[in-house]
């Protein structure tokens, strides 16, 4: 407790036992966190792609009755296809697009933002394969965790699995409902029939969610061990937010209140929690000010003399997987809520403070190919492997070197709560990299761009 409190005093004091008056490119790190995404492609790429040690994989991908199920993005170190990460990812890297436009536009980086969002949105219309039916994955993680190698040659077994009526997963299907809403507002102003397209899959399947209530994980059950979720209340708020904010539709904002929390502080924002994300995008966009104590309280839980324990070297340490996301992804909420005049000096002050953290303060980045001394052995079989056609497999698990492909933009996992950190391949747990670990992130470090 000791250490804790001396630890506040000086965090609250001077802001980070580190300092935050760093200067960072954060043009350079929004360019390479879209090359990451880029990176976790699934499918036929497209002349553009811009990672040259990637290529056309899992073409097979296909559905119960043969559906095209090819694109969309893998899930992290691995090649699984886990559509409720996959949409809150989304979701978010659209809302940092719609509230953050500026910081894209300057780093020229903007109609990468969104070339990088419509890939996992293509795959969702593509799962969306009727009004009763939604495929919510690809891949057996159990399987898939055995092979250790590049994704255009895995062999092993790929089945889909989908919710229905008999099956159902409202959180699955209204976050995905949510990622087609913020999609068809980034996309409105520049292809408005790919919006409209993308609004029309975010009614139906909102209504699937609605009809049909269930926690999707138990209808998935391979999803349990992997990405189990403790609800549904929350994304059918989300959802309902993102439909009222694309549509001024009156009964999406009575959907939303009908299952939304004006006194619940959350824990987290993250691809199983959203209830701070509905709360500020109630506020901020449906004038609803019952929200604003909640956001208000869920920004100061992270500031120190909070709920969350801070290292000595100042990173709001929530929990051992993924610390820096979370981390970064309230940072992003506390960027968006300074938007709209939510603790507007001290939001920012707190969400400089952790991504500077991240980006280099203590001495080291946690951003693959940026600063100082980033992490060069991620967690990630195909930026292990060497040019082809040198041979990839376990060998490359342990290989004391550096990965042979740079995974430029990927946020690993981060430190313990004392700041320790091991630049290990073989740690899942510290620098393991993600697709949600750089949702948040991302729009973060957009945020901090221009406000």
């Amino acid at each position: 407790m000791l250490i804790r409190f001396l630890c506040g005093f000086f965090i609250c004091l001077f802001g980070s036992t580190s300092g935050f008056h760093k200067d960072y490119d954060y043009g350079e790190v929004l360019g390479k966190s879209i090359l990451f995404y880029e990176a976790q492609r699934s499918g036929k790429l497209p002349s553009t792609n811009r990672i040259p040690w990637r290529e056309d994989s899992a073409l097979g991908d296909q559905g119960q009755n043969g559906e095209d199920l090819t694109g969309g993005w893998y899930d992290a170190g691995d090649f699984v296809k886990f559509g409720f990460p996959m949409a809150y990812s989304t979701t978010t890297l659209a809302w940092g697009i719609l509230e953050f436009r500026a910081a894209y536009e300057a780093a020229g980086q903007y109609e990468y933002a969104l070339d990088s969002i419509r890939w996992p949105l293509d795959y969702f219309i593509k799962c969306h394969v009727s009004d009763n039916e939604f495929y919510g994955q690809v891949g057996d993680g159990n399987i898939d965790h055995k092979y250790w190698g590049r994704p255009e040659e895995m062999t092993m077994e790929r089945p889909a699995f989908s919710v229905t009526p008999d099956a159902p997963g409202s959180d699955i299907t209204a976050e995905t409902a949510a990622a087609f809403a913020a999609g068809s507002l980034v996309f409105r102003e520049s292809d408005s029939v790919y919006a409209d397209t993308l609004l029309d899959h975010a009614k139906r399947l909102y209504t699937f969610a609605y009809d049909n209530q269930s926690i999707y994980s138990q209808s998935i059950s391979n999803a349990a061990d992997f990405y189990n979720s403790s609800g549904y209340d929350d994304e059918l708020a989300w959802g309902a937010a993102w439909l009222y904010r694309a549509t001024s539709e009156q009964h999406y904002l009575d959907r939303a209140l009908e299952f939304a929390s004006s006194s619940n502080v959350a824990w987290a924002y993250d691809w199983n929690e959203k209830t701070v994300g509905y709360q500020l995008l109630l506020f901020s966009t449906a004038g609803q000010t019952a929200f604003r104590y909640s956001v208000e309280s869920f920004i100061r839980d992270w500031m120190p003399r909070g709920s969350v324990i801070y290292t000595p070297l100042g990173l709001a340490w929530r929990a051992k997987w993924g610390p820096n996301r979370y981390a970064a992804n309230a940072a992003f909420i506390a960027l968006v809520a300074a938007k709209y005049d939510i603790m507007a000096t001290e939001a920012r002050d707190f969400a400089r403070t952790q991504i500077h953290y991240i980006l280099g303060d203590t001495g080291r980045s946690f951003v693959v190919g940026f600063g100082t001394n980033p992490p060069v052995q991620p967690h990630h079989r195909s930026s292990s492997c060497p040019d082809k056609p040198a041979e990839c497999d376990w060998d490359e698990y342990y290989n004391p070197g550096p990965n042979y492909q740079t995974l430029y933009g990927a946020l690993v996992g981060g430190p313990d709560q004392f700041d320790n950190y091991t630049d290990v391949r073989s740690d899942y747990i510290g620098n393991e990299v993600s697709c949600d670990y750089n949702a948040g992130f991302q729009g973060a470090v957009a945020g901090l761009a221009i406000l």
